[in-house]
C-alpha cells in the first residue's frame, strides 16, 4: 500500500532539487512539507550547535523555513539544495547573532562531542588532557564567526569547501580564518585551563 502511495506522490520519490523545481511550477505546499519534513531536524540541530538553547534554535529553525519560502525563486539549477539550506541557515544565526548585539553565542549545555580523550576540538588544540569548563569558557569568549568555523569543522565534520560556500568566502580565506579561530581559542583556553598565559 505504501508502495502504491508513493507512486502517485512525486515528492516521496524526488530529489531534493526536483521537490524545488515542483514548488516553484505548482506552488504546491505538499513539495514543500517533503522538504521541511527532509531537513527540519538536521536545521534545528544547526542552529542549536551555535545557539545551545533549545527554545531558540527552534524560533530561529523557523525563521529559516520562512526565509526559504522567500528565497526559493533564487536557486540556481545544478546546485546542491543541502549545501543552499545550510548556507541560509548560517548565515541567519551569523544575522540573529548580530542583531543581538552578542560577540559570541553563549553555551549553556554540553560541547556537543566531547567526552574526556575524544574530542575533534580538542585536537585542535593540541592536548590529550582537558578542562571541559574551561573549554566552554573558551568557546564562549570567541565571536560568533570564530566559533562557527571551529563547529562547522570540527564538531559538523564539514570540508574547508563546505565552510568557504557557507561563509560565502574563498577557500584560502576560510583556511586563514579557521587556523585564527583555532589560536584564539587554543590562546582563550590555555589561559582559562591555567597553562601558559598569551596576553
Amino acid at each position: 500500500m505504501v508502495e502504491i502511495w508513493k507512486n502517485f506522490c512525486p515528492e516521496y520519490r524526488s530529489t531534493d532539487e526536483e521537490l524545488v523545481r515542483l514548488f516553484l511550477e505548482s506552488r504546491d505546499n505538499r513539495y514543500f512539507r517533503e522538504l521541511y519534513e527532509r531537513y527540519a531536524l538536521k536545521v534545528y540541530q544547526k542552529c542549536f550547535s551555535l545557539t545551545r538553547n533549545e527554545e531558540r534554535a527552534e524560533d530561529i529553525m523557523q525563521d529559516v523555513f520562512v526565509k526559504l519560502v522567500n528565497k526559493m525563486g533564487t536557486f540556481k539549477t545544478g546546485a546542491k539544495f543541502s549545501t543552499w539550506l545550510f548556507t541560509i541557515t548560517h548565515n541567519h544565526c551569523l544575522d540573529v547573532a548580530r542583531i543581538s548585539g552578542r560577540k559570541g553565542i553563549i553555551v549553556t549545555g554540553e560541547v556537543p562531542a566531547i567526552e574526556q580523550g575524544e574530542s575533534p576540538v580538542l585536537s585542535a588544540l593540541g592536548d590529550d588532557e582537558f578542562d571541559l569548563p574551561a573549554l566552554k569558557a573558551a568557546l564562549n569568549r570567541l565571536r560568533v564567526e570564530d566559533k562557527a568555523v571551529i563547529y562547522l569543522r570540527y564538531l559538523d565534520d564539514r570540508s574547508i569547501r563546505d565552510i568557504a560556500r557557507f561563509c560565502e568566502a574563498t577557500e584560502s580565506a576560510t583556511k586563514m580564518r579557521l587556523l585564527r579561530s583555532r589560536r584564539k581559542l587554543r590562546k582563550w583556553y590555555q589561559k582559562l585551563s591555567g597553562g601558559m598565559d598569551f596576553f
